[in-house]
C-alpha cells in the first residue's frame, strides 16, 4: 500500500500543478484576487503532496521492500541503513522523484514568503513554475514511475552502485539539486515579468535572494562533487572537465553573472533586458544538465542509463521551456524600457564586465561540451574535447576577470574614478608583486605562470580585504571607531568580501595542487618503500575483513618525513559480491592544508600491489575557497535589505497590490 499510496499522491501533485498552472492566469487577466490567490493554496498542497511521495519511496527504501523494481534495483537488506537512505536518489527515478520535490519546495516557498509580492506578480511566477512541474511530473509518471511493482517479488535485491555507497551522496545530489531547480524561481520570476510588461528595481529586489540561495547550494554541491570524485573515485584528480560536471559548471556562470546583473538593476534600474535573458538562459542551463544526464547521449560516472523514450521527452521538455521563454523575449523585450545610464568607468561598468567574462567562459565551456555530441549526431565521428581546449579558453577569460574584481567594489556607481580606486589598491599591488618574486626564488620545477597566477590570487584577496579596510577607515583612524564602523556595515558588503576571498583563496589550491603536485607509481610488497614529496610511504601489510556487504582489502602504511614517523594510512579495496564490482577507498592524510594521498590498484600473483601515492599541496584550499564563497552568499542573505523585500508602492494598480 505504501508503494500505491507513493503514486497517488503524486498523481495528486500533477492535478494540483494543472490547476496551478491556468487558474492564476486567469485570475490575473480578470483581475480577480480570489482566482490569484489559488496559486498560494495550490503551490502549498503541491508541495505536502511531493513529500509524502518522496517520503513513501524512503520508506520501501528502509524497509527493503524488493516487490517495487526501484528498491530492486538500487537496493540491498545487508546495505547500512544511511546508504538505503541515499539510495533512493542514487538511480534515475528516485533523483527525479528529489528534484520534482525541491521544484515544489521552491514554490511552496514562494507561497509562504512571498506575501510582499504583488498578487499578480505572484500569480504568475507560481503559475510558471506550475508548468514546469507539471511537465516533469508528467515525465516521471510516464516515463519514469519509481513505483512499479513487480508481479513475483525476489527475495533480495540488486545492491546500489558501490561507487555512489559513501557519505557524499547523501550531501552531493540534493545541494547541486538545489542549486539546479532553484534557479527555476529566477526564470519563473523571468517569464511573469514578461508576461506582465513590468520590470524595475524592485522586480530585481524580489528574485535576487531566491537567486542567491540557488547560487549558495550550487557552489556547495560543485564543490562537494569535486572533493566526493577526488577522495572516490581513486584516481587523485578533482576536476576532468567531465561533459556532467562541465553542466554543472554552466549553470553556475550564468548565475554568477545573473546575480551581479540583478544587483546592477535594483542599484540603477538598469540592464533590465540583460537581467531577464540571464535569468532564462541560467535555468535553462540547468535543463541542459538534467539532458545530459538523463538522455542517454553520455557514459559518465555521473550519468544514469536511460532509455531513448526518456531522452525524447526531456528534449521536448527542453525545447518547450527554453524555445517558448526565449521567443516571449524576443517578443516583449523591445517594448520594455531601458535603465539608467552609467559611465564605462564605475561599479556598473565593472559589473557589466563581469558579466560579459562570466558569459563568454560559459560559452565556451558550451561549445566544447556539446560539440563533439553535436558533430557525432551530424557526422557520426566520435572527439574528444578535454582539458587542453579548456585550459586554452576557459583559464584565459578568467585571467582579465581576476583582475579586475578587487576594483569593482571601490569604484562608485555611475561614474567612478579608476586612478583613486588603484591608488587604493597600491598596497595589495606591492604585496602580490613581493609574492610573485619571492615564489620564483623559491619555486623548483612547474609552470613559469605559477607564481604570476599566485600573485593574482594574493591581488584578489588583498583587495578584498582592502575594500574593508576603507570602509572601516583602518589605521586611518582609532581601533574603535574602525570597529564600530565594521560593525556597522551591511552584512551583504561583509558577503562581497567573502565571497572574493573564497575566490583568490581558491584559486591559490588551484594552482599549488596542479603545479606542485608529487607523484609515485609502483608494485608494493610488505616491506617495500616510496618517497613522494618529504614524506616516505613503507607498506607494512595487507588484510582481508568482511564488511556489510562487501569484501575489503586493506593496506597499512607507515608515513615518515625525514626519518620521522607522523603517523598511519590505511587504503583499501572493496569488492562487493552482489555487484560484481569494486571500489577504490583513497586513504588521507591531512598535513595544514596539503594532503597525502594513497590509492590501490590491482593485487598481482607475486604477492605485490599496485599504489598511487600522491603529495598535494595546498589542495585543501581548492574546496575551502567555495565553502569561504556560500559563506559570503549566507551573509548577504541575511542582510535586512534582501529579508525585508522590495518597498511597497504607496500607491499601485488594483492588479498588482500586495498579497494577503
Amino acid at each position: 500500500m505504501i508503494a500505491e499510496a507513493g503514486h497517488y499522491a503524486l498523481v495528486l501533485a500533477l492535478a494540483l500543478a494543472l490547476i496551478q498552472s491556468f487558474v492564476p492566469i486567469v485570475g490575473a487577466r480578470m483581475r480577480d484576487p480570489a482566482l490569484m490567490g489559488v496559486a498560494r493554496s495550490t503551490a502549498l498542497a503541491q508541495c505536502l503532496f511531493v513529500a509524502v511521495s518522496f517520503t513513501a519511496l524512503v520508506t520501501l527504501h528502509v524497509t527493503s521492500d524488493f516487490s517495487v523494481v526501484n528498491v530492486y534495483e538500487n537496493s540491498h537488506s545487508l546495505k547500512p541503513l544511511l546508504y538505503k537512505i541515499t539510495g533512493v536518489w542514487g538511480n534515475h527515478e528516485g533523483s527525479m522523484l528529489l528534484w520534482v520535490l525541491i521544484l515544489a519546495l521552491f514554490g511552496g516557498l514562494v507561497a509562504a514568503f512571498g506575501n510582499n509580492l504583488p498578487l499578480s506578480l505572484r500569480a504568475h511566477v507560481l503559475a510558471v513554475q506550475g508548468w514546469v512541474g507539471t511537465a516533469f511530473y508528467l515525465f516521471i509518471l510516464l516515463t519514469s514511475n519509481p513505483f512499479l511493482r513487480i508481479a513475483n517479488p525476489p527475495i533480495e535485491g540488486r545492491d546500489l552502485n558501490p561507487v555512489l555507497q559513501d557519505i557524499g551522496l547523501a550531501v552531493h545530489p540534493p545541494m547541486l539539486y538545489l542549486g539546479y531547480v532553484g534557479f527555476s524561481i529566477s526564470f519563473s520570476f523571468a517569464v511573469a515579468a514578461l508576461i506582465e510588461g513590468r520590470i524595475d528595481p524592485a522586480w530585481a529586489r524580489w528574485v535576487r535572494p531566491w537567486t542567491l540561495v540557488a547560487w549558495i547550494f550550487l557552489t556547495l554541491g560543485i564543490a562537494m562533487g569535486s572533493y566526493w570524485a577526488y577522495y572516490e573515485l581513486g584516481w587523485g584528480g578533482w576536476w576532468f572537465w567531465d561533459p556532467v560536471e562541465n553542466a554543472s559548471l554552466m549553470p553556475w556562470l550564468a548565475g554568477t553573472a545573473l546575480l551581479h546583473s540583478a544587483l546592477v538593476m535594483e542599484k540603477r534600474d538598469a540592464l533590465k533586458v540583460w537581467t531577464i535573458l540571464l535569468s532564462i538562459l541560467t535555468f535553462s542551463l540547468s535543463l541542459l544538465g538534467t539532458f545530459l544526464v538523463r538522455s542517454g547521449v553520455l557514459t559518465s560516472v555521473h550519468a544514469f542509463a536511460t532509455d531513448p523514450t526518456r531522452g525524447v521527452f526531456i528534449l521536448l521538455i527542453l525545447c518547450i521551456f527554453i524555445g517558448g521563454s526565449l521567443s516571449l523575449y524576443a517578443w516583449r523585450a523591445s517594448a520594455l524600457k531601458q535603465g539608467g545610464l552609467f559611465a564605462p568607468i564605475s561599479r556598473e561598468g565593472a559589473l557589466v564586465l563581469n558579466n560579459l567574462l562570466l558569459t563568454t567562459a560559459c560559452a565556451t565551456v558550451f561549445v566544447g561540451t556539446l560539440y563533439p555530441l553535436a558533430l557525432e549526431v551530424v557526422t557520426g565521428d566520435k572527439i574528444s574535447v578535454g582539458a587542453p581546449f579548456f585550459n586554452l579558453t576557459f583559464a584565459p577569460l578568467f585571467l582579465p576577470l581576476l583582475l579586475a574584481v578587487p576594483f569593482g567594489p571601490l569604484l562608485a556607481w555611475k561614474r567612478g574614478d579608476i586612478l583613486g580606486a588603484a591608488q587604493r589598491l597600491t598596497m595589495a599591488g606591492i604585496v602580490a608583486l613581493v609574492t610573485i618574486a619571492l615564489i620564483w626564488a623559491w619555486m623548483r620545477g612547474g609552470s613559469a605562470l605559477a607564481p604570476l597566477m599566485i600573485g593574482l590570487a594574493v591581488f584578489v584577496i588583498l583587495g578584498a580585504l582592502s575594500d574593508l579596510a576603507e570602509r572601516t577607515n583602518l589605521f586611518r583612524a582609532p581601533p574603535s571607531i574602525s570597529f564600530r564602523r565594521a560593525r556597522g556595515l551591511p552584512r551583504s558588503t561583509w558577503g562581497t568580501m567573502f565571497a572574493h576571498l573564497g575566490l583568490g583563496v581558491a584559486l591559490i589550491g588551484v594552482v599549488c595542487e596542479t603545479t606542485w603536485n608529487s607523484e609515485s607509481i609502483a608494485n608494493m610488497s610488505a616491506g617495500d618503500s616510496a618517497r613522494v614529496g618529504a614524506y616516505t610511504a613503507t607498506l607494512k601489510g595487507v588484510t582481508q575483513q568482511q564488511g556489510p556487504n562487501f569484501r575489503e582489502q586493506i593496506a597499512t602504511f607507515a608515513i615518515d618525513r625525514d626519518g620521522k614517523p607522523v603517523g598511519v594510512m590505511a587504503p583499501s579495496k572493496r569488492s562487493f559480491t552482489t555487484r560484481g564490482t569494486s571500489t577504490t577507498e583513497a586513504a588521507l592524510m591531512t598535513r595544514g592544508a596539503s594532503q597525502l594521498y594513497i590509492s590501490l590498484g590491482d593485487s598481482h600473483t607475486d604477492g605485490s600491489i599496485a599504489v598511487r601515492i600522491y603529495y598535494k599541496p595546498l589542495v585543501l584550499l581548492i574546496w575551502f575557497g567555495p565553502v569561504l564563497m556560500a559563506f559570503g552568499g549566507v551573509l548577504s542573505l541575511s542582510d535586512r535589505r534582501l529579508r525585508v523585500g522590495a518597498p511597497k508602492p504607496a500607491k499601485a494598480p488594483r492588479a498588482l497590490q500586495p498579497a494577503e
